[in-house]
């Protein structure tokens, strides 16, 4: 049977736990520039997180000094999340019908989420929700293909895995944008981690277009990736580059 998206946006509850301990978080420069371009400070700030998985972005919001609020719609990123940071509220609900008031946040973000959302119904609700003056920020952690070692991986795993580019090629908000003639703002920063291949390969097993797989399909692209790495950095410590994209929109 072939996969919709619906499973592979519903997949990541079977791996919140390795989600959480793998995946990348954010440098501070991010958070800066968030600051600057929506014009206003985060502490204070009313903000939802939508698609907050198990709360990455959210927790690093949260102690900048922003009052927000975590939306999610799978249980086990929720619950992870929940156990992680008790502190934080969290609402059940998508982006394309948030379940919140006309007029009630100054700043809703979506990190490594918005491309699970259909734009013309996720845009107008995040409008709505909107104070005046208030942003839609959307950014990815895109792996920075302009290494030669990441560049090879993703012609193995797009070649290997159907629902590899779910989360691939859907990166650019900006078509959705430029399409209504809405106007945007975009930086794009560059950083990089250095983290154990174990951790790397965790990483990819929290991806939906791994999720989905069966036990025995997963284990036995790991242990390619597993030798393909390695042969790269035989110490073991793997360092990925990425370009982190934010674009951030205004409503006025």
């Amino acid at each position: 049977m072939e996969l919709q998206q619906t499973d592979y946006a519903l997949s990541f509850g079977s791996v919140a736990d390795t989600y959480d301990a793998a995946r990348p978080s954010y440098p501070d420069e991010l958070f800066t520039e968030l600051a600057r371009l929506t014009g206003r400070p985060l502490e204070g700030a009313d903000v939802l997180d939508v698609g907050a998985g198990t709360g990455i972005a959210t927790r690093l919001l949260h102690a900048r000094g922003a009052r927000v609020v975590a939306v999610e719609p799978s249980p086990g990123m929720a619950a992870r999340l929940s156990a992680v940071t008790p502190q934080i509220p969290v609402v059940k609900g998508v982006g394309d019908d948030l379940p919140f008031h006309d007029a009630s946040a100054d700043l809703i973000t979506y990190a490594q989420a918005f491309h699970w959302t259909d734009p013309d119904r996720s845009v107008p609700e995040a409008m709505r929700v909107l104070r005046p003056g208030g942003a839609l920020a959307l950014w990815w952690n895109v792996k920075d293909r302009g290494s030669e070692w990441l560049q090879a991986q993703e012609d193995r795993l797009a070649a290997a895995l159907p629902g590899y580019h779910y989360y691939g090629g859907v990166m650019d908000a900006t078509g959705w944008f430029a399409r209504h003639d809405v106007p945007v703002e975009r930086v794009t920063l560059r950083w990089e981690r250095r983290i154990p291949v174990d951790q790397h390969l965790a990483d990819l097993a929290s991806r939906s277009y791994f999720a989905v797989l069966d036990e025995a399909e997963r284990e036995r692209l790991l242990a390619v990736e597993r030798s393909a790495v390695l042969a790269v950095f035989p110490d073991g410590t793997v360092t990925e580059p990425f370009a982190l994209d934010l674009f951030v929109v205004t409503r006025r």
